[in-house]
């Protein structure tokens, strides 16, 4: 699509100046935002004139995640924006998240990343199953961080008891089951 062109441009120019205008942003730096495609792309999305939109395989996370928090912004009860990536792998899907966004998340701001991640999993019509990333499987590490999954998976166990969820786990731990059986017998996630 080229935007340049577009007969929406002046339309999603004025709208974009209308949601920022309060921040100080004129109808013409409103208009040199609506040549880049994120802010454009973004727009539509806000005008229902697309369901969603892909973006940073060619741009930085912050650049694609700006303009989202400008035009739509978050809903009232998410404390925190976080990102997530969707990977198909054999026919195996994989949400990972938060891969970009929160550098160094707290306990409680890694439970809240993992509940909101599986409603976007079952959003996607995919039936989560919780596996909280570390160097660390079930206590094989001592470390504050590996402390900081396992404590994040426990918020998460007793907050929302009918997911599925195992922490603090290596990423082969939790995905080979063969792996799996031998770090870590019993858990649930099983490879």
């Amino acid at each position: 699509m080229d935007i340049r062109n577009s007969e929406k441009l002046q339309y999603y120019t004025e709208r974009l100046y209308g949601i920022r205008k309060e921040k100080g942003l004129s109808l013409e730096q409103a208009g040199d935002l609506m040549k880049n495609s994120v802010y454009f792309g973004t727009m539509m999305v806000e005008c229902g004139d697309a369901d969603g939109l892909v973006s940073g395989s060619d741009s930085p996370t912050a650049d694609t995640v700006r303009p989202a928090l400008q035009i739509i912004k978050t809903r009232e009860k998410f404390f925190r924006v976080s990102g997530l990536f969707i990977m198909d792998f054999n026919n195996k899907t994989l949400i990972f998240a938060d891969c970009a966004v929160n550098i160094d998340p707290t306990a409680e701001e890694l439970a809240q990343i993992a509940i909101d991640s599986a409603g976007t999993a079952k959003r996607f019509g995919i039936e989560p199953k919780i596996a909280m990333l570390s160097f660390s499987t079930n206590g094989s590490a001592k470390h504050e961080r590996a402390e900081k999954v396992r404590k994040a998976t426990e918020i998460v166990r007793k907050s929302r008891p009918d997911l599925v969820i195992d922490g603090e786990i290596q990423v082969d731990a939790a995905v080979v089951p063969d792996v799996a059986e031998r770090k870590w017998p019993g858990q649930q996630l099983q490879g």
